[in-house]
């Protein structure tokens, strides 16, 4: 009975606290432009009204259609579900948890892309594949990060990775879960949220065809893998484990808000990448994590 009434408070947290992100993130780039900007609570209000407004399909979609949302959702919620919440630890750990997570955000990437190439359209198309081609420099700086951190403590569980230790390596892996952060929410420089630009889209362009509650489920699991990145670079990175809970819960929060507010000031300070370029930043992050691996291993042999 604990462990469902645990079960449901992690997923409130989740559900609950995943929206307010965005509007973080909305804010920031708003006072930095001198701009009032929407309340931060939007996107709450924008979930409440397209869950009400009914599905307008194509007449070429299929039912996977509908199905790849609510797909692309059940999978960031069980990643999110495996990652450990600070001091509160995590309840559906297991040996190898990390392996299902990857695998988990791997899924809810195809079933967008799915989704996307249901209606047939060639814009969606066109996003679809530049997503894929983009997640496979992505995929492969989150797997030498997850390969640095099982390195360093030797275990493949979430709950014994992030442990982070001193020196250069979490400064390092902390630059590249950045980088990957900003490529796996489809943040500027890599693509950008508030374009309406088809040619120049990424994900923005494989949504064009979702409406009402669809398009919901898509905006709520895209604020929910931004809270799962933001949480896992920060867990990486702070030694959570030699504070007592209380300190570390507030040390947590505060250092999700500051990634948050990082990536606001990103996308207020940097311009968007020119397609050839996105590449040469992905293989950085992965460089970034490649470092961090090195030290990791030269720290082990030691």
């Amino acid at each position: 009975m604990r462990l469902i009434l645990e079960l449901f408070l992690r997923l409130a947290v989740w559900l609950l606290l995943a929206p307010l992100l965005p509007g973080i993130v909305n804010k920031v780039k708003a006072w930095v432009a001198g701009r009032r900007g929407p309340p931060v609570l939007q996107l709450y209000y924008d979930l409440a009204r397209l869950w009400q407004k009914s599905v307008v399909m194509s007449t070429l979609a299929s039912p996977g259609f509908i199905a790849g949302p609510a797909v692309a959702w059940v999978a960031v919620m069980g990643a999110a579900m495996l990652l450990p919440l600070g001091p509160a630890g995590v309840v559906l750990g297991f040996r190898g948890d990390v392996l299902l997570l990857v695998y988990l955000l791997a899924v809810a990437r195809f079933a967008t892309a799915w989704a996307a190439l249901e209606t047939g359209s060639a814009f969606e198309g066109m996003g679809a594949a530049r997503e894929v081609s983009y997640a496979v420099l992505t995929e492969a700086a989150l797997m030498t990060a997850v390969l640095s951190l099982s390195v360093l403590t030797g275990s493949v569980t979430l709950a014994t990775m992030l442990t982070p230790s001193a020196g250069a390596g979490p400064v390092l892996l902390a630059a590249g879960l950045f980088t990957v952060l900003l490529a796996e929410n489809c943040r500027v420089p890599f693509d950008d949220p508030n374009t309406h630009l088809e040619l120049t889209m990424i994900h923005e362009v494989m949504v064009l065809d979702h409406s009402g509650p669809p398009l919901a489920v898509i905006l709520h699991g895209a604020a929910m893998k931004l809270l799962l990145f933001a949480l896992l670079l920060c867990e990486a990175v702070l030694p959570l484990e030699k504070i007592s809970a209380l300190p570390a819960t507030g040390l947590l929060a505060g250092a999700v808000l500051a990634v948050t507010v990082a990536v606001g000031l990103a996308e207020s300070l940097m311009a968007r990448l020119a397609f050839r370029r996105v590449p040469l930043l992905l293989t950085t992050a992965f460089l970034f994590c490649l470092f961090a691996l090195l030290v990791a291993w030269k720290g082990g042999a030691l």
